[in-house]
């Protein structure tokens, strides 16, 4: 087992690493921006190394900086959470190379999952269901062609990278060229890369996704499947598990189709296999490489430590349990908590922070990096606090996320808890 391990994060994440280390024994190595440096994960592991500027291109996206702190603390293992250089095959393979052990995939499948038609290429090759679409699309005419064969309404995504950028959605011929050049724009923004495809728009359809692990002595296992069908901006909102009104056939074969995917690809370590679900019919649409953000679902669910699983099988060690042994019990829910304004068109929202309450009791549990007088700043995502509720079934489990929210008072800035509450409370989300 590892000695010590540098955490190429910030935030709640960060701090959920700090904390599975120090239940295993192991020294944490925190790296911080001039922004960060009296923020919790920074106070709270056993070394820390600030690595520049607030600007997260000079900082938490500077990989010699890190590699740098790493170094110098004698980290023998990187995580890199969520965000930032997580899903960067340049980051594992810069770890291979300088013997270092980075918690996640390989460096081959997160180059393959980072280029998302070629992942939809493998795994068709494997039989698994993919939503029509095309291949990459550089040019305008291109575009036009592709869309015309293709039909619409579509979907034009970036190739490259996730998080909801480069998404466009278009429903009519007359919208397609401004949409196209938008998503080229804001794919090379954000991706460095502006190739872009486009799929078949499924209206209505469920965003459903896998929580899988694998070690690597070819076990692989699921930890269930969660509904991240309510988002903002093509970015989740809540998340809960098990997804509601899914038929158990139906469900039985996600699951399969994920597990699949995983071996298909030879995966280790945790990732994600996500699928739109349209009526009876579901497909599978990208496989995220890294911890998500809504992990603490499955976990709830399983009532074990997702992060210290990921150490473990990065240090080699095998899963130790079979699909049969992981017990999926009751209903777990998860709202973001974002420093944004949903009357503004979700605008980020900035100022210094007051916690004027804060919930809990049982089946409450919330995540979170914030602390009173913390000043929200204009340099990274903005969420807050992920709360997550847990309850024998998902009424009481959504009664319970209603009462945890009302207590959650923060000034100073907008964010989203009323919206949650709203969506919570709306008949269609009960029903």
């Amino acid at each position: 087992m590892f000695k010590k391990i540098l955490i190429a994060n910030r935030g709640e994440i960060a701090l959920r690493v700090v904390e599975a280390c120090r239940q295993m024994g192991i020294r944490s190595v925190a790296v911080f921006s001039e922004a960060d440096r009296s923020s919790l994960h920074v106070k709270l592991a056993d070394e820390a190394y600030c690595i520049g500027p607030a600007e997260a291109r000079l900082s938490y996206l500077n990989l010699a900086a890190i590699m740098s702190a790493a170094e110098i603390s004698q980290a023998e293992a990187i995580h890199p959470g969520y965000g930032f250089l997580a899903e960067d095959p340049h980051f594992a393979e810069v770890c291979e190379e300088s013997k270092i052990k980075f918690i996640g995939p390989s460096y081959r499948v997160m180059q393959l999952s980072g280029d998302k038609l070629a992942t939809k290429r493998e795994l068709a090759q494997a039989g698994l269901p993919i939503v029509p679409g095309t291949e990459g699309l550089k040019t305008e005419a291109d575009a036009k062609e592709a869309a015309q064969a293709l039909g619409y309404p579509l979907v034009i995504k970036a190739s490259a990278g996730g998080g909801g950028r480069g998404i466009r959605l278009v429903r009519e011929e007359s919208e397609l060229v401004q949409h196209f050049h938008a998503a080229r724009r804001e794919a090379e923004a954000a991706f460095g890369i502006a190739d872009v495809y486009l799929e078949r728009y499924l209206q209505e359809a469920r965003h459903i996704e896998v929580q899988v692990l694998g070690d690597e002595h070819g076990n692989v296992v699921h930890w269930g499947e969660r509904e991240c069908s309510i988002q903002r901006r093509y970015q989740k909102l809540i998340e809960e598990s098990p997804a509601a009104s899914l038929p158990s056939k139906l469900r039985d074969s996600i699951l399969v189709a994920a597990l699949e995917a995983a071996r298909a690809l030879d995966y280790h370590n945790a990732g994600t296999v996500e699928f739109l679900v349209s009526g009876k019919e579901f497909y599978l649409i990208e496989v995220n490489a890294r911890i998500q953000v809504e992990h603490p679902v499955s976990e709830m669910r399983t009532g074990r430590d997702l992060i210290a699983e990921q150490i473990k099988i990065a240090a080699g060690e095998r899963l130790g349990y079979s699909q049969d042994q992981i017990k999926l019990k009751g209903h777990a829910l998860e709202c973001r908590i974002n420093a944004e304004d949903p009357s503004r068109n979700f605008m980020p929202s900035t100022g210094r922070l007051q916690i004027r309450s804060w919930p809990g009791g049982p089946g409450v549990r919330i995540d979170s990096h914030i602390s009173n007088d913390t000043e929200i700043g204009p340099y990274y995502d903005s969420l807050l606090a992920k709360v997550i509720t847990y309850a024998d079934d998902r009424e009481a489990a959504r009664a319970r996320m209603v009462g945890a929210l009302r207590r959650l008072e923060l000034e100073g800035l907008a964010t989203t808890r009323d919206l949650c509450i709203e969506i919570l409370e709306h008949p269609l989300f009960i029903s």
